[in-house]
């Protein structure tokens, strides 16, 4: 190899890796931004024919200005009935909400229950508040808790979907980090190593953080259509690919490492030639069953049809890009410590040594003196120099003995 060559073939995976860092530092944020452009439609889980879709649609004529209710219930401390001073308390309280950040109109007047021991009133928030809108319900119960003698309760749509947010908002990271633990775990159990699983998990993080930009840009110019459980499952898929894709190209590498003595570089371009199919088709499996998908019926089904296409694209790319070169600038110390060992003759082709170029079915000559009992001749075989004198011994050996001789 020339010295100009051996200088690209140590600089490109150095470029390589430089390119991968500055995708993973300036395009992992949107691993937690793909929830800004999520949508919760309720149409998104009920098939495109059935009439409940229908009347959700229909319902869009009638709706002139969409708010977000929120329902404020008062009770007394000892739960017996709320007097008139209570009323116009909480009247006043929820009329100093006209005009707040986040309040749409006017609040009504607290009404009492039919029973007289309860008041509620209504207050109209924007629905667009996102993740403001805790802030904007702590404000709206700060404001009516004013009420002597009562306790404040807040309810309805707006408080309901503060609390399934509240419940959901970690979950996605959770099961982020859950299954990039089991990852690393399997992975030190089978490589025995410290650091090549943690290249790969790296890696799948790479692979993840530039799928999301993706379908982040495609989301916001809706041309996808993202929600929770596609953004969760997106994060599965894409971590459990890369993994299984740069588990191929690592066992190929560690055997073509040891097969030609350290040598990176060769060892590297052997391994991604051998690799390179099996991965790109098993992608490719992948890629059309998930594109099947935009044949369902369900609207969040069909979602996840092209998101997930472009998950598992991204995991085969970091994995035929950025594996490798981490791997070639490392060598045998990506798998410390249980590091591959160079071995000659071929027998890394051929574990068992049988077959292997060079090797021979004959045992070894023996040196040194031989044994008295070994070093009698043997007996003389017959040789095929002398056919004749064995044909005639086995005539002789065929006739008869003569008879005796009669009497005169």
């Amino acid at each position: 190899m020339s010295m100009s060559a051996r200088s690209v073939s140590r600089l490109l995976p150095l470029l390589v890796l430089v390119v991968w860092l500055a995708v993973g530092g300036g395009l992992g944020p949107y691993v937690g931004k793909l929830g800004e452009v999520a949508t919760d439609d309720q149409a998104a889980f009920l098939p495109r024919g059935a009439e409940s879709t229908q009347v959700l649609r229909a319902q869009e004529a009638f709706r002139q200005e969409e708010t977000l209710p929120t329902l404020v219930v008062w009770t007394t401390d000892g739960g017996g009935r709320v007097d008139p001073a209570a009323r116009e308390s909480a009247s006043r309280a929820l009329a100093s909400l006209k005009g707040a950040e986040g309040v749409v109109g006017t609040p009504s007047p607290a009404f009492p229950s039919e029973d007289g021991e309860a008041l509620r009133g209504i207050v109209q928030l924007r629905p667009d508040l996102g993740e403001e809108l805790p802030a904007a319900l702590e404000e709206v119960k700060a404001a009516v808790s004013a009420v002597p003698g009562t306790e404040v309760w807040l309810a309805g749509p707006a408080a309901t979907r503060a609390d399934l947010g509240d419940a959901f908002s970690g979950i996605d990271g959770l099961l982020l980090v859950v299954a990039l633990v089991t990852v690393l775990v399997i992975l030190l159990l089978v490589y025995r190593s410290v650091l090549l699983p943690l290249l790969i998990i790296l890696g799948a993080v790479f692979a993840l953080g530039l799928a999301c930009a993706v379908v982040y840009v495609l989301a916001d110019h809706d041309v996808v259509r993202v929600d929770g459980q596609v953004q969760g499952i997106l994060s599965i898929l894409v971590i459990g690919a890369a993994t299984d894709y740069a588990l191929l190209l690592a066992a190929r590498y560690r055997e073509e490492l040891g097969s030609r003595d350290g040598d990176r570089v060769p060892a590297m371009r052997a391994a991604l030639r051998q690799s390179f199919g099996p991965i790109v088709a098993s992608a490719a499996t992948v890629v059309l069953g998930l594109l099947a998908l935009l044949f369902s019926d369900l609207t969040n089904n069909r979602a996840l049809g092209p998101v997930g296409a472009i998950g598992i694209v991204c995991a085969v790319l970091s994995s035929v890009t950025f594996l490798p070169a981490v791997l070639v600038l490392l060598g045998r110390a990506a798998y410390w410590p249980a590091r591959p060992k160079a071995t000659a003759d071929g027998e890394a082709a051929h574990p068992s040594g049988a077959g292997s170029p060079g090797s021979s079915t004959e045992p070894p000559a023996r040196s040194g003196p031989v044994p008295w009992p070994l070093s009698s001749p043997a007996p003389p075989s017959p040789s095929r120099s002398t056919p004749r004198a064995s044909r005639s011994t086995r005539s002789s050996s065929r006739t008869p003995p003569p008879s005796p001789p009669r009497s005169a």
